[in-house]
């Protein structure tokens, strides 16, 4: 601060030194200024001119020849060999000097200006150049900043350290969480999303891509912690708030960002944790028909890099995972049409490493594609590779021990060909088809005829000789347009849209129940 001021101090002090040079010599630098024919004239003959200034001469003598000589002025201007040099600012100075300045009065008011900055640059120096004086002036301010500011401490200083994490400056909201299928999340607060009344258009939870679509949607604190279960048997842990805020027409950003996903490992269920409750448990399936239980406070120790949540054998993909109380029932859908519907509490529960038992003795050749826990009041919505669907009632689905084949769920033949998928529905929902060519239809469940389980089904897509449906999800949130009615013809009293209804033969399909219920389990 005092190099400043000193600094300031002495480029004032150079100007009123100039000025007192002019106004000593006054008739002198008015004679010059009015025989010079333009003001830059003028300012050359006050630079090149040897003025005498007795008074400013012995001023600057008992404060210093370098006083009031800002560091960057040449030396040719100044006090030198007893005559004084304008320098080009100091000239600049005097032209400008207004005439009420050439008056007695207003002289001695310029020398008195001048001998104060003199002194006061005088002081300056000596504080820079004396430490005793430094502290000197460091105290007299400290006292007179206590005489006007010194009351009672009014901070409290304790003695714990606080550490801020980035969820200590995060406010508690309620935030609707999407991940597309394309593997873009975002979040966005429930405010966005007004209550409607039945029957409305709702708004559009995210802009995606045309062959983009969202797979996983739930609404969650900003502070929950939520569980990502990869198709590799990996578990991630991310908040709510640690997944970007975006608006309804932005895609989000991708799990890869977010998350230390492999090239070829992607997302297949979100879940949503407030407590790792005692008592209650994660259950998985995988593609080969393997479910594992496992207690939910098995996964509270999170680790930035993920945990195996199951092992998983070659070729072995984990298709589903759920949070459960222990006491749930649980459905298992194969390709081959079948269905196996079997209490939890047949699975025992297991560590993390464990790989599992058999939920559904699968043929050779067959897969996993679904994992349902039944609510109360919900119907199942099937679909088959070659476009055909339907919605059954759970309480259609017989109940056994785990292991076995399984009843058939939906005809698996040459009209229908393999299931794709399982979903479990309620009224007003919609659905969302995808083909192996890039084709997507969104329609709603309630134009899907309800039928029982020794039923072909209906056509949801009409799709090429050489196009496969290869994707059957549950859409979470409503559409902000309006869905187109599906391909085909419906009748009167919930008649199907194409084909006739096909009743498998009963006495077959009990017998393939039994065996089901007589296979040993594991």
């Amino acid at each position: 601060r005092t190099v400043f001021e000193l600094r300031k101090a002495r480029e004032r002090g150079h100007i009123l030194e100039g000025q007192a040079v002019a106004l000593s010599n006054i008739d002198p630098v008015i004679a010059l200024i009015k025989a010079s024919p333009t003001p830059s004239e003028a300012k050359e003959a006050l630079i090149k001119t040897a003025w005498e200034s007795s008074a400013v001469v012995a001023m600057v003598e008992r404060a210093g020849a370098d006083s009031c000589r800002p560091e960057t002025l040449d030396p040719q201007y100044g006090l030198r060999e007893g005559k004084y040099f304008l320098s080009p600012e100091q000239a600049q100075a005097i032209l400008e000097l207004r005439l009420h300045r050439l008056t007695g009065l207003e002289h001695e008011k310029l020398l008195a200006e001048y001998q104060e900055i003199l002194n006061q640059i005088g002081e300056l120096i000596r504080i820079l150049s004396s430490a005793t004086r430094l502290m000197e002036v460091i105290r007299e301010e400290l006292e007179v900043i206590r005489a006007e500011y010194g009351d009672v401490r009014r901070t409290e200083i304790l003695d714990a350290r606080l550490d801020l994490t980035l969820g200590d400056m995060i406010p508690e909201e309620e935030r609707v969480v999407t991940i597309s299928h394309g593997g873009y999340a975002k979040t966005q607060p429930l405010a966005a999303y007004q209550a409607q009344r039945r029957g409305g258009k709702g708004k559009s939870a995210t802009g995606v891509k045309d062959e983009d679509y969202i797979a996983h949607l739930l609404v969650a604190n900003s502070h929950t912690t939520l569980l990502l279960f990869s198709s590799k048997g990996k578990v991630y842990w991310l908040k709510t708030y640690e997944i970007p805020e975006a608006s309804r027409a932005a895609r989000g950003r991708p799990l890869v960002n977010l998350l230390p996903l492999d090239s070829d490992e992607y997302i297949t269920t979100m879940l949503p944790v407030e407590e790792y409750t005692e008592g209650h448990f994660i259950f998985m399936a995988t593609a080969k028909g393997t479910v594992k239980k496992t207690p939910l406070e098995s996964f509270s120790r999170q680790r930035s890099v993920g945990l195996i949540a199951l092992e998983l054998d070659e070729g072995d993909v984990l298709i589903s995972a759920a949070i459960t109380d222990g006491e749930r029932e649980v459905m298992l859908f194969s390709d081959g049409g079948k269905v196996t519907r079997f209490k939890e509490t047949d699975v025992r529960a297991m560590g993390r490493t464990a790989r599992g038992v058999r939920g559904m003795r699968l043929p050779e050749g067959q897969k996993l594609i679904s994992m349902l826990i039944p609510e109360e009041g919900s119907q199942i919505l099937t679909a088959s590779a070659r476009g055909f669907g339907k919605r059954t009632a759970i309480t259609e689905f017989p109940e056994y021990k785990r292991g076995g084949q399984g009843v058939i769920a939906m005809v698996s033949n040459d009209r229908n060909g393999r299931l794709v998928g399982a979903v479990q529905v309620l009224d007003g929902e919609e659905i969302m088809l995808i083909s192996d060519q890039g084709t997507l239809v969104r329609t709603r469940v309630d134009e899907v005829s309800s039928l029982g389980r020794n039923t072909q089904g209906v056509t949801l897509i009409k799709l090429a000789s050489d196009e496969t449906l290869v994707g059957l999800e549950r859409v979470q949130e409503p559409s902000e347009v309006e869905g187109e009615e599906l391909e085909g013809e419906e009748g009167e009293e919930g008649a199907v849209f194409d084909g006739e209804v096909v009743i498998d033969d009963v006495a077959e399909d009990q017998q393939l129940d039994a065996a089901a219920d007589e296979e040993p389990q594991e």
